[in-house]
């Protein structure tokens, strides 16, 4: 660790924030130019829309969104319209601040009139979607998945996906939302770092039970009931490349101001966190790209009030390990030397 910096070269610079952290002049570093800000919720949105407005039916996996506060007067339109049209639509949204993390500052809302105006939206811009109603359940819970992508580079693009992945869970009983029941974070949001909070929260030393899981246990469960688990890899499969698809024009821009084609630099590889959350019928939606996902394996347990400790996570340890040496294993600078 070199918490000053070093401008010795070396093989690969692993950097805990971004890719500016200091000059780097040669070896690999494990982030791209600009990622951070392409994988903001307005930013990819922003960019999957523009797919989604040349390639309908390819990018239907990202859930309808519009950009606050610029969108609002359109977003009042077009779900106006949307209801006008069908009487019997009772939509539910989510609204997401565009750099909140960890599901700091997010909230449902049944009606456009509903979204908290008092300046906070003014100075604090979000994302506003559609809110998927019918998830896939397990134990009556919602869960998310977070599949790891390692992006290896972006000329030629290289993309490899982790075979496991993690499946987080609510800890309350899942309900359709309705007015009573909006607030109730526990049962809608999938954030570990919200449930870890809720008495119900199961830490468990199985990676097939608890709050957290490994996403090949669902599989198994949802292979023993009969689904049809390869259609669901292929369409994770399609949904990760379809997204890195949309973010790879601007990202190459990014990439070749601060790396000039010609000169000396370093070459990029970073490894993703893909949000993904089941429907119902089991088709895959987009939730969000984190360019810094958590490659921590213990989780914090309260002993008392406002006392924690770190214990192990067999389920983050035995997935996110994986990933590491993997990707090390792919950008092995040495392989080209035997």
């Amino acid at each position: 660790q070199f918490p000053f910096g070093r401008r010795l070269p070396c093989d690969i610079y692993w950097h805990g924030v971004s890719f500016h952290d200091n000059d780097i002049f040669s070896g690999q570093v494990n982030k791209f130019p600009g990622m951070t800000e392409m994988v903001r919720k307005i930013t990819l949105s922003r960019a999957v829309r523009t797919m989604q407005d040349l390639f309908p039916l390819e990018y239907n996996f990202y859930p309808r969104s519009w950009i606050l506060p610029e969108e609002f007067p359109l977003f009042v339109d077009e779900v106006r319209m949307m209801k006008d049209s069908d009487p019997s639509w009772k939509p539910t949204f989510i609204v997401k601040p565009d750099g909140g993390c960890q599901g700091d500052g997010i909230y449902l809302i049944k009606d456009p009139s509903d979204i908290r105006l008092t300046g906070s939206i003014q100075s604090r811009p979000a994302v506003v979607q559609e809110y998927i109603c019918k998830p896939l359940l397990v134990d009556k819970l919602k869960f998310d998945i977070r599949l790891y992508v390692l992006l290896k580079s972006l000329e030629p693009l290289e993309i490899y996906i982790a075979k496991d992945g993690l499946s987080r869970f609510c800890t309350e009983p899942y309900q359709e939302p309705t007015l009573k029941n909006l607030h109730q974070v526990f049962m809608h949001l999938t954030n570990y770092s919200l449930n870890i909070h809720s008495g119900n929260f199961i830490h468990s030393d199985n990676v097939n039970t608890g709050s957290k899981r490994t996403f090949s246990s669902i599989l198994c469960r949802l292979s023993s009931r009969g689904a049809d688990v390869k259609k669901l890899w292929s369409d994770i499969i399609s949904l990760v490349i379809k997204t890195i698809i949309a973010l790879t024009p601007e990202l190459k821009v990014y990439y070749q101001s601060d790396i000039p084609a010609g000169k000396p630099g370093p070459t990029c590889f970073q490894i993703l966190g893909f949000d993904i959350l089941l429907m119902k019928n089991l088709k895959p939606m987009l939730l969000e790209v984190n360019a810094n996902p958590s490659m921590r394996i213990e989780h914090e347990q309260e002993l008392s009030p406002g006392v924690f400790e770190n214990v192990p996570s067999p389920v983050d340890e035995e997935v996110k390990v994986a990933v590491i040496r993997d990707t090390l294993r792919l950008v092995d600078p040495q392989k080209k030397k035997r």
